[in-house]
């Protein structure tokens, strides 16, 4: 298979191509110039320079191509909404218009965050409805996904949907911002932190991801994927803290967390300042996101593999050695 890997560079594009690469599949990676692809270089076949927001730069990017894994995105927290839609949504539709009719497959990473953050989750499958929240990184995941929805299947070109949970491993978000964030400030839990964290490592998604890629009955199909892990955010944060000799304090409503998230970014995000809170942090760690996840069980044979303890060992091993 020739793959093309958007957001190669990133945590999970650069394990996708490394695992990709172990199956003998062909990659080609689409980098921004002047970005760092020195880890990667391995991995790949070939590094192609774009940027997704500019479609003249993608022209020939997914040629002699099978399936397109697009990871590219913004990721992070905080931000304008023209930015995120920037990003997420007119970034994808560039991708697209590039890609369609040249590839077999398209494979867009989404989040369980299009589902609509703050409110609970737990229990919404794939095919149940779902909802703006207002935040920008969740609605323009949202918009992007109906956008892929409509083209599935036009011009040859079929479309699948991942919505990962919340992503861990060494030098993910949810490692290095929470451990830069007890290394600066005090931590609240929200809500007791009583709610399941919604976890999946990194190398159990990946796993998903080649097998929504590849499989024949992926095809024009969502997947949720979380691991079977009863982790809650009390017991995430209590071990990561525990790295650096901290832990969470006290804690916090999640209506006062959403309500703080709205202020702080409204004020703060025009000036350029990341706001220490946001709503889609609070709505993370605030409500129960712990989706439904049989269809990615028993369509794609998927599971959890890798323990939350080996997990952790190796995102402590990381910390101390790249944080501390």
């Amino acid at each position: 298979m020739k793959a093309l890997v958007t957001g190669a560079t990133g945590f999970i594009g650069t394990r996708l191509c490394r695992a990709l690469k172990a199956q003998g599949h062909d990659i080609r990676a689409l980098a921004l110039h002047g970005e760092d692809v020195d880890h990667i270089q391995e991995d790949v076949r070939e590094i192609c320079y774009g940027d997704l927001r500019h479609p003249e730069t993608l022209k020939g990017v997914s040629d002699q191509t099978d399936v397109v894994f697009h990871l590219a995105a913004r990721v992070t927290d905080w931000g304008s909404k023209a930015v995120f839609y920037d990003a997420i949504l007119g970034g994808t539709r560039n991708l697209m218009d590039e890609c369609m009719g040249k590839v077999s497959r398209f494979v867009f990473i989404s989040s369980i965050a299009a589902c609509g953050l703050g409110r609970h989750l737990k229990g919404i499958s794939e095919s149940d409805p779902i909802q703006k929240s207002g935040v920008p990184y969740n609605d323009a995941k949202l918009d992007a996904e109906a956008m892929v929805n409509t083209a599935s299947g036009k011009q040859g070109t079929m479309c699948t949907i991942v919505r990962p949970a919340n992503v861990i491993g060494p030098g993910s978000v949810w490692v290095r911002d929470i451990v830069e964030r007890f290394q600066g400030m005090l931590v609240p839990l929200i809500d007791k932190g009583q709610y399941s964290a919604s976890l999946i490592d990194v190398g159990n998604l990946v796993a998903g991801i080649i097998l929504a890629g590849t499989l024949d009955t992926a095809e024009g199909r969502t997947y949720h994927l979380r691991d079977d892990w009863s982790v809650t955010w009390k017991d995430y944060l209590t071990d990561i803290s525990s790295i650096i000799g901290k832990k969470p304090v006290g804690s916090i409503p999640f209506w006062l967390a959403w309500a703080n998230g709205w202020f702080l970014e409204k004020t703060l995000t025009p000036l350029g300042i990341r706001p220490p809170l946001t709503r889609l942090s609070a709505g993370v760690m605030g409500r129960d996101n712990d989706v439904n996840t049989t269809r990615a069980k028993q369509e794609l044979g998927w599971q959890t593999t890798i323990s939350y303890e080996s997990s952790m060992d190796a995102i402590r091993a990381w910390v101390l050695e790249n944080m501390v």
